[in-house]
C-alpha cells in the first residue's frame, strides 16, 4: 500500500511521528496548507458539483428526446 501515497506526504508523515503537528505546520507552512486545500478543492468539485451534473444531464436527456 505504500505506493499509493505520495512521497510528499511520506515526508510530513515523518515529520509528525517525529515532531508531532507543530513540527509539520513549521516545516510545510503555506505550501502544505496550499495542498490541502486544493485537494478539498478538486475532491469536492468533482463529488459534489461534476458527478450530479453528468447524471442529471443523463437523466434529463431521456425525458427531452
Amino acid at each position: 500500500m505504500g505506493f499509493l501515497i505520495p512521497r510528499f506526504i511520506k515526508k510530513y508523515t515523518e515529520v509528525f511521528k517525529k515532531d508531532g503537528f507543530r513540527g509539520v505546520i513549521k516545516k510545510g507552512g503555506w505550501k502544505l496548507l496550499f495542498y490541502f486545500f486544493m485537494f478539498y478543492l478538486i475532491r469536492d468539485t468533482i463529488l459534489y458539483i461534476l458527478i450530479p451534473y453528468v447524471v442529471g444531464k443523463g437523466f434529463f436527456d431521456i425525458f427531452i428526446k
